[in-house]
């Protein structure tokens, strides 16, 4: 690979990492109005990849192949897709407890 495209990869890597760190930070400031969309965003950003319920309906199951003894469970807020503040407050504290995330983040 040549130069001009080694520094492209490394660009696009970056521009990555700091979306990830937005969406980071915007789940970290436990905002009223954080999207259904953004918190599986960050959570695919750790790993967590939903797995269906055996029931229907909005119950969702957030599994990380690294540690799926601790999985995450939610509930997909609807009509309007925003997300509870005790529903962020669980991501945090659960992301802090497996080590994901700093203890002053939390």
């Amino acid at each position: 690979m040549n130069a001009a495209g080694t520094t492209r990869i490394l660009r696009l890597w970056e521009g990555s990492v700091s979306k990830r760190e937005r969406r980071l930070q915007r789940l970290l400031s436990r905002p009223r109005d954080l999207s259904w969309e953004e918190l599986t965003a960050v959570l695919s950003d750790f790993g967590y990849e939903a797995r269906s319920s055996a029931t229907r309906g909005s119950a969702r199951t957030f599994v990380n192949s690294l540690q799926p003894s601790a999985p995450i469970k939610l509930h997909e807020p609807h009509p309007r897709p925003i997300v509870k503040r005790y529903a962020i407050d669980q991501v945090i504290e659960e992301l802090a407890r497996q080590g994901l995330i700093d203890e002053e983040h939390n």
